[in-house]
């Protein structure tokens, strides 16, 4: 484990964490399942979770995965989770730790899940540097995020927004670009589709979205 974990500090965000899970409740009855469901459909093995939040992709994980350790800094979140993982049928063990210093043994796990996270990390090539000691060669990243628009008018849009939305929305920022982050990382893409979630047919500055799969390299 990094030596910086004594210095990094514990995450709390008890007004966020009292408010997402009616959020995430929202998004799901408008299409947040189908999405969890397409971002987990091939995961198997041993998986690390990383923001596992509320336990909401739990209920999703397919009978192929063995175990799920599902990491949650935020302690409210992480009760709920341990409830969530309770009612699982996957094995889940829920672990206090950090995206940048995970509680997992050198390549010992067979992918990763990044869903809607690496938006709220503050340092996103730590996260992902410790996504890929973790992973065994050749292990997988899977990852839900939303993204800055291609839409240049839309992304200035988000960029205003932006001065507000992390004090809000438990330090989520609107304007990432997680796929490159991935790729500098040293991870090969293998396939990723962008689409705006849309809410009863309008977009929210969190409309533009990519779902993906990305390789550790095998050595």
């Amino acid at each position: 484990m990094p030596m910086a974990a004594a210095r990094r500090p514990k995450i709390k965000h008890p007004f966020f964490a009292r408010l997402y899970p009616r959020i995430n409740a929202f998004a799901e009855a408008h299409g947040g399942l189908d999405h969890r469901r397409e971002l987990l459909a091939d995961t198997e093995g041993c998986v690390v979770e990383v923001g596992a939040g509320t336990g909401a992709n739990f209920a999703h994980y397919p009978a192929k995965v063995e175990k799920v350790i599902a990491v949650e800094p935020e302690p409210r979140l992480r009760k709920l989770a341990t409830g969530a993982a309770a009612e699982s049928s996957a094995p889940v063990d829920v672990r206090e730790g950090r995206a940048e210093e995970l509680p997992v043994p050198d390549g010992s796990v067979d992918g990763v899940v990044a869903s809607l996270v690496l938006c709220s990390i503050a340092d996103v090539p730590a996260a992902l540097a410790e996504a890929a000691r973790v992973l065994r060669p050749g292990g997988r990243l899977y990852f839900y995020e939303h993204i800055r628009s291609a839409d240049p008018r839309f992304a200035r849009k988000q960029r205003r927004i932006n001065l507000v939305w992390p004090l809000l929305a438990g330090g989520c920022n609107l304007d990432q670009d997680p796929e490159r982050a991935i790729e500098e990382a040293g991870f090969t893409i293998e396939h990723a589709r962008h689409f705006d979630f849309l809410v009863n047919g309008r977009t929210t500055p969190s409309s533009p979205c990519v779902i993906g799969v990305a390789r550790k390299p095998e050595s």
